[in-house]
This record gives structure tokens, sequence and C-alpha cells, in this order.
């Protein structure tokens, strides 16, 4: 059985080992927000799990419009991402 959008979208997010939430989902036009946040004790740079997070979604190919410590939003990286 083949995963979901939303199954892989939560697949690569674990992989990157970071915290995220859901901020919109439209399943019917496969397009999901995502709040990304560094887990605690996360060293990191936010470019680099940035640029790591969209190698992954890239390779399956979805769409990924980022913006790094978005001004008014409780979270390191919001992403849009869409297939």
């Amino acid at each position: 059985m083949a995963m979901t959008e939303r199954q892989m979208i939560q697949e690569i997010l674990n992989t990157v080992d970071v915290g995220y939430d859901f901020e919109n989902v439209d399943e019917d036009n496969k397009q999901y927000t995502l709040l990304i946040k560094r887990q605690d004790n996360d060293v990191r740079d936010l470019n680099e799990i940035n640029a790591e997070i969209k190698e992954y979604f890239k390779d399956a190919d979805f769409s990924y419009d980022e913006q790094v410590e978005p001004k008014d939003i409780d979270a390191d990286i919001r992403v849009e991402v869409k297939r």
C-alpha cells in the first residue's frame, strides 16, 4: 500500500528529527503548511536543517516554499509543500 502525502510528510520530518505541526491541510489539493521547530538540545543551524528537509521534499516530488524564522509565528521554519 502506497503512503499518503501526509504520511510521507511525517516520515520526512521524523527522519530529519524535528518537531512539527500541520498549520493547514488541504488534502484535496495535496497542499500542506507546516510549522517546524528544532528539538530541545538540537544545535544544528536552521539553514542546515532547512536544506536537509528541502532535499527530502524535492526527492519526493513536492514543491517547497519556506520561511526561515518567520515573524509572528511560533516556529523556526514555516513551509508550504504541494504535490
